[in-house]
Order: C-alpha cells, then structure tokens, then sequence
C-alpha cells in the first residue's frame, strides 16, 4: 500500500496550503472534505507564509548577487597586501631595507615567507598589521616602502572592510529572514497534517484506491515503494497489452 508524504519543501507546503484553499473557495461547506476551522487557519496563514518566502528569496538573492562584488574587492586586497610584503622582502634581499624591518609587521626578523593569507580574518589582521606599521617606520623617519605605497593598500583594505561590514549585513538579515520562515514551517506542516487528516477521514468508508484519487484533489500526495510501484508498472502494461 502506498505511504502518504507531507510536503518536506517550502514550495511544496506553499502548494498544499494554497490547494487546500482552494478547494475552499470552490466548494461549499458541507462538500468541503475538511472543516471550516482548517479553512480559516490557511486563510489567515497563508499570506504571512508567502510573505516569509519571498523576503527569505529576496534576502539571499541579494546576498549572492553582492558575494560577486565583495570577493573582487576581497581579492584586491590580498594581492595589494601580499605584494607589499613581497616588495619588502626583496628589498631586504638586495640590501635596501634591514631585515629587522620585518619585525615594523610583527614579522620575525628571518621570515622570508608570506603570511597565511587566506580567510577575511588574515586579510584584518594583516592588513591592520601593515598599516600601523609603516605608519610607526616612516614617523621614525625609516625609508618607506613603494609599489605599492602603504597608502595604495589601505585604499584597498579600507574597501575591503567597508564591503566585509556590508556582506555580514546581508548576511544578518538573510539569517533573520530564514529564522522566521523555520518558525512558520511548523506551523505550516501542523496546518497540512490537519487538513490531509480530515480529508482521509472524511473519505473513511470508501475503497482504498478511490479514497486516495479524491484525496489527490486536495493535494495529497501518496507515494509508492519500489515493489509495489513495480507491481502497478506491470499491471498497467498488462492492460495495454488486452486493452
């Protein structure tokens, strides 16, 4: 015997609910395979569910439509951080700048290599690093670094932070948005569990197969297991074959 399944999407609860209300509309009260009671929980509930669904869509649509952006602006910033250190270290190398000039980064004095550059975090933490110690090399009159100026990079890190603020305010109120919605997916489902409840009961007394084809018109969705949806595929060639 097939199962009956619940809507385990939004857009399929969406549907249920609206199906459901629509039958409402279409039939009166006592042809209604459900209550009046039902009828007016979808009614009142069904806008604020497709309220909820469409800020929820909205909210990360213009997140991911900003992730395009902010990651240009993200990488810019790495490549102009990574480039000043890069600058620095071959300066060191030809004997332009002390190697002690690394420690200015809070970089050990005989570290060659690059700093871990790879989350927003490093980006932060380096690029503040970078900044605050140029700024304290050149006041003590020490030879400034160029191509890129330390001015260049906080253009670009600045940029970068501007955009990080904005991505988590997108991200915050795409958060808010789903949160809401998860709140109103229970009420959703307790709303179709009743309804599709009533409807099977209603339909009690008839026939196992007729049963299921009227609940259908409300929505209901009845799936069948492997051997049994095979036993159906075989029985319907079956008739084709004497048909």
């Amino acid at each position: 015997m097939p199962y009956r399944r619940l809507p385990n999407t939004d857009n399929a609860r969406f549907i249920a609910l609206q199906t459901a209300l629509s039958k409402g509309k279409e039939l009166p009260p006592f042809k209604l395979a459900f209550t009046q009671k039902s009828l007016q929980k979808t009614q009142s509930f069904l806008t604020r569910f497709e309220r909820a669904i469409i800020l929820h869509k909205q909210s990360q649509l213009r997140q991911v439509k900003n992730n395009k952006e902010y990651y240009k602006v993200l990488k810019k910033a790495k490549l102009y951080i990574s480039h000043f250190i890069q600058v620095m270290n071959m300066a060191i190398t030809r004997f332009e700048l002390p190697a002690s000039t690394r420690i200015s980064f809070g970089i050990n004095e005989d570290d060659k290599a690059l700093p871990v550059l790879i989350s927003e975090k490093d980006i932060m933490y380096w690029g503040k690093k970078l900044i605050d110690g140029e700024s304290s090399r050149t006041l003590l009159g020490q030879t400034p670094i160029t191509n890129p100026t330390i001015a260049v990079v906080k253009v670009r890190y600045e940029l970068f932070l501007e955009a990080y603020r904005f991505q988590q305010i997108l991200k915050e109120k795409s958060n808010r948005a789903l949160e809401k919605l998860s709140l109103l997916r229970d009420e959703a489902d307790k709303i179709i569990l009743d309804i599709w409840n009533e409807v099977e009961a209603s339909y009690n007394d008839l026939p196992d197969v007729l049963k299921r084809e009227r609940a259908k018109e409300y929505g209901l969705v009845y799936i069948y297991r492997k051997n049994e949806k095979d036993q159906v595929d075989f029985q319907d060639s079956r008739q084709k074959e004497t048909g």
